[in-house]
Order: structure tokens, then C-alpha cells, then sequence
């Protein structure tokens, strides 16, 4: 049994991670919070640790008394100024004497120094990635594509914040990146947890793992919304030209939604957008499916993007 802390477990990803390990109870979850939460702790279950991401020492200390052996961060990776919050909880887990594995927050696909000029993030990303490699931690980091979650309608369960790309179910529209013809891999974030909460039986992690829940060319999935819904989609083409501009087609969604998601407005969202949508029709997301998590835990079964279409297509709202 491994004694887990989540870093950021308290919504989004991390709260799909920590549901997993619960859910299937082989191993210990603790969420590390920069607040108390005496809610989040009764709704999990799950104990939640105050951390201040700065003080290294005050962290080992806290993985130390917890005997955590194996951190999960999904802490958001936006600049800071000073040492990054992720930087301090691998040099923190490096310290600790009870830690031996370690997983950065990169839920996604692969980065390297090409992709250090698309997004901010990405920096701090890579530095976490360089922090790691100068440890003595076994690390590995999961590429699960982009999240299904956007795309299934509140009856299926999610902590993500909303975000409309590509599709807008609600308003029958579609702004499709590029060519529409690259295949994009898609995994389900409370799917993504499953495989990570079996990973943590593995004696030895791979460097990477892939996850691929389902594949679809993005002309291929408005289609089948289209299908699912049972009536013509609006469908707008946003060029490359315009993406590497920063400027990608805001959904019309978003004026309903803008209040809950993560970003502060609409032309912050819209250069969010293009860079996804330079991802998607580079081949970023079209995760390799051979040698994937599926093939090494066949008993999980994720959702697929046509079960996806089809609860969403019986809500009369996305959130």
C-alpha cells in the first residue's frame, strides 16, 4: 500500500485523482492544500495538509510526518516570480525521507523546448521536468491527451472548470482548428485517475505513460455531434495563419459560462484557444496508442467520445 499526497487535489484534475485512489481504496490519498478545507475533507474523506509551497522545509516535514511516499501534483503551472511552487515540492520530496516517486503536472501531451513559446505554462513545465531529472526521485509523467470531460454534459461526473473548444454543443456550433484532419487522442479525467491509481502498483514506472481513451479527427467529432444531436452544426474554420496570431473563435457558450471558467476573459481565452488549436493540427494530441495504459490494464474501460456525445446530447445545458 502507498501513502499518496496530491498536490492540488482539491478540484480538476486533482480531485479526479484523489476520487481514483478512494474509490478504489488499495492505497492512502492525502491532499496537500495551501488552505484548510474542512469541507473538501468530509466530502473525500481524505485528510488535507496545509502546505506553504515556499518553505521547502516546512513541506519535507509535512511528507515526512505523513510517511507520503509518492506525490501527484496538479498544481496550475502559471509564472511566478521566485522559486516555482512545483520546484519547491520536487526539492521538498528530494529531502523528504519517506518519498521515492514523484509525478509533475503535465496532464497532456509531451513538451519539450519547442513548445517553450506557445504557452507560459510551459516554461514552468519544463523547469519542473529539469528539477526532477537532478533527483534522485523515480518520476514518470502521463500523456492523456486532450480531456474529454468539455464534451459530455453535467451527467457524467467532472471537476473541471468549464471550457468549450472546438464544439459547442449548446449552440450547435464548431470553430475547427486548421485542417480538422489530424486525430486527437481524448481521455476522461476521472479515467485518466483510474490509470494513475494503478500505476501506483507497478514495482517500476516507464518515463512516460501514455493514456489514449478514445481518437478522433476533429471534422470526424463534429460529425458526430452533429449526429448525436440530430441537427446541422454552424461550423467556422479558424486558419493556421490566424492561430499563430493568438486568435481562435470564442464559442458562444462562453458569454453564458466565462463567470466559472479559469481564465478572465475572452481575449485571454481566445489566445488560449489558438494555442490548442496549433496543437491539435501539428499532431501534438495524437497520442500513440500502442503501448499505451490500455493495453496494460485492459479491465478499465474509459468512456468513449460517442458515450460522451450522447449524454451531452440529452442535457439542455453543458454545466
Amino acid at each position: 500500500m502507498a501513502i499518496v499526497a496530491v498536490a492540488g487535489g482539491s478540484g480538476g484534475i486533482g480531485r479526479a485523482l484523489v476520487d481514483a485512489i478512494t474509490t478504489r481504496g488499495k492505497h492512502k490519498v492525502k491532499i496537500l492544500s495551501r488552505k484548510t478545507d474542512d469541507l473538501l475533507a468530509e466530502q473525500t474523506g481524505v485528510p488535507v495538509l496545509v502546505v506553504n509551497y515556499t518553505d521547502v522545509d516546512g513541506l519535507t516535514k509535512v511528507l515526512e510526518e505523513n510517511n507520503v511516499g509518492t506525490v501527484l501534483s496538479a498544481l496550475f503551472t502559471l509564472p511566478v516570480s521566485g522559486v516555482p511552487p512545483e520546484v519547491g515540492l520536487i526539492r521538498a520530496a528530494q529531502a523528504s525521507k519517506t518519498t521515492r516517486r514523484f509525478v509533475p503536472s503535465n496532464w497532456g501531451l509531451p513538451l519539450d523546448e519547442s513548445h517553450q513559446d506557445i504557452a507560459p505554462s510551459v516554461r514552468m513545465k519544463l523547469a519542473a521536468t529539469a528539477e526532477l531529472s537532478k533527483s534522485d526521485l523515480e518520476h514518470t509523467v502521463f500523456y492523456p491527451g486532450f480531456l474529454l470531460d468539455y464534451y459530455t454534459g453535467p451527467s457524467i461526473k467532472s471537476y473541471m472548470s468549464p471550457l468549450f473548444v472546438v464544439i459547442d454543443m449548446e449552440n450547435n456550433v464548431a470553430a475547427i482548428p486548421g485542417s480538422g484532419d489530424t486525430p486527437v487522442a481524448f481521455t476522461h479525467s476521472l479515467d485518466m485517475g483510474r490509470y494513475v491509481d494503478a500505476t501506483l502498483d507497478l514495482e517500476r514506472w516507464d518515463p512516460s505513460f501514455r493514456i489514449v481513451g478514445d481518437k478522433i479527427t476533429w471534422n470526424r467529432f463534429v460529425a458526430a455531434a452533429q449526429d448525436a444531436k440530430g441537427t446541422s452544426f454552424r461550423i467556422i474554420h479558424d486558419s493556421m495563419e490566424d492561430l499563430k496570431k493568438g486568435e481562435a473563435t470564442v464559442l458562444p457558450s462562453v458569454d453564458k459560462y466565462l463567470h466559472l471558467m479559469s481564465v478572465p476573459n475572452k481575449t485571454v481565452l481566445s489566445q488560449f484557444l489558438a494555442t490548442f488549436g496549433q496543437l491539435f493540427d501539428d499532431g501534438s494530441f495524437n497520442i500513440e496508442e500502442k503501448g499505451a495504459l490500455n493495453s496494460m490494464f485492459p479491465d478499465i474501460k474509459p468512456l468513449t467520445i460517442h458515450q460522451a456525445l450522447e449524454a451531452a446530447a440529452k442535457s439542455d445545458s453543458m454545466y
